[in-house]
């Protein structure tokens, strides 16, 4: 059963407090995390043999599977299962291709040209959560986008299974993306041994991809040590899923469910604009839930779930942007008319009939997207987070009779006098 709370009742402090998650009050994971990076980086690929077996509970013989362990792993799945991931990586591929647009140089005023250009990030990590579950399609959300933009190497890092391997699933992405390396890695040690490298694991640029509060501690952490970048904080998953009168109850259910499924630290919020939507709904969460293989992680989820009783949809909507979350889905006959009212949120999913499970695998969007509130000032992973933007200029002779002078008073005024002698050495 969902806890309900009104919207019209809520104070801003107790607002605050909903939408607050996954929060380390007491340090306790900060301290854990710090001590695993320093061990990685002190002694390197030995820690993390150490932590394989310590946290994945396998004795490696070695960090890494190559092209031939991979191509046999990948013949492991049936055609049919090869076939939804081939599906999967041409949608995820035909929605990225579109990202990656040049741009015309413009003339500020006349013979000053100023203009960008993309250039590939050269090396990025791309962290691969195992877990509970494995997620080979988080491999094509991270892997595809880096194709496209260009990057040199790529670097994959997902936790070994219990016999030292990964799975077949996983496999065929790798062979789908032309990766012929993946190092058998998880958790806060994957992160630190990718932001400093060790004997076998290449140091990258920037750092890509989801994970417990753990891995996303180590990111957070390791851009204050290193010059290494990351995507974004993106933690344990999470949903909200605004509906009206018009939704159907065993829909919302089930798409609460489905992030719930994730693990115990996700969360699956409903905001409804009727207290008999959320009672129809709390039943079809009593109906589904038993049948579910992860109905425990599942179940516990909920328990730290709840629901928003909302005046209408622009009362959820003002919620919603205030909890800013991960995954919005508007199961609502209108949302045509409200999407213009959404202003945070990492995905949306409008409509009866689409489900945030179609974008988690095979629509075409990325599913690696900015969770606890993050979604206020980051977008989800695209080709433009694997690319910079490089800008260029020219002047021409003219193009410096022109500015030059605009130039000159302005470093002068800031008592700058070297920026002006670099332009008036070239007038005179």
């Amino acid at each position: 059963m969902l806890k309900t709370y009104n919207y019209a009742t809520l104070k801003k402090q107790e607002i605050d407090s909903l939408i607050a998650r996954n929060t380390d009050p007491s340090n306790a994971i900060q301290e854990i995390v710090d001590g695993i990076i320093q061990e990685v980086r002190t002694t390197g690929d030995q820690a993390l043999i150490d932590y394989a077996q310590k946290f994945d509970k396998v004795a490696l013989n070695s960090l890494y599977l190559d092209a031939d362990a991979i191509d046999a792993l990948a013949q492991t799945i049936h055609r049919d299962q090869q076939r939804a991931l081939e599906i999967a990586f041409q949608n995820i591929h035909k929605f990225h291709s579109t990202q990656l647009r040049r741009e015309r140089a413009v003339e500020t005023m006349p013979g000053v040209k100023c203009w960008r250009e993309v250039r590939p990030i050269e090396k990025v990590g791309l962290y691969i959560p195992g877990g509970s579950a494995v997620l080979p399609s988080t491999l094509l959300m991270l892997g595809v986008p880096a194709r496209i933009a260009g990057c040199k190497e790529i670097v994959v890092c997902s936790p070994p299974q219990s016999n030292g391997q990964i799975n077949g699933f996983v496999a065929y992405c790798l062979k789908l993306l032309k990766i012929d390396r993946i190092y058998l890695v998880g958790g806060a040690q994957a992160v630190a041994a990718m932001a400093f490298g060790t004997e076998s694991i290449p140091k990258v640029d920037k750092i890509f991809g989801p994970g417990n509060q753990f891995v996303t501690k180590a990111k957070s952490t390791i851009q204050s040590l290193t010059n290494v970048s990351i995507d974004m904080p993106a933690g344990p998953s999470e949903v909200l899923v605004i509906a009206d009168e018009t939704a159907n109850p065993a829909y919302v259910a089930a798409d609460l469910l489905a992030q719930a499924e994730h693990g115990a630290d996700s969360q699956a919020v409903l905001v409804a604009t009727s207290q008999e939507i959320i009672d129809a709904v709390n039943v079809a969460l009593a109906e589904q839930l038993p049948a579910l293989p992860r109905r425990e992680l599942a179940g516990k989820a909920i328990e730290n779930s709840y629901a928003v009783l909302a005046a209408d949809l622009r009362e959820a909507l003002a919620f919603s942007n205030s909890y800013a979350p991960e995954h919005l889905i508007l199961e609502t006959s209108d949302w045509e008319r409200h999407t213009r009212y959404i202003l945070n949120a990492g995905s949306v999913f409008l409509g009866h009939l689409t489900p945030e499970s179609a974008g988690d695998y095979a629509s075409g969007t990325n599913h690696t997207l900015p969770t606890s509130g993050y979604a206020r000032s980051y977008s989800g992973v695209s080709v433009d987070s694997f690319v910079k933007k490089v800008t260029f200029q020219h002047i021409s002779e003219v193009g410096l009779q022109h500015i030059g002078s605009t130039v000159e008073i302005l470093a002068e005024l800031e008592g700058l006098q070297a920026h002006k002698n670099a332009v008036s050495i070239r007038k005179s």
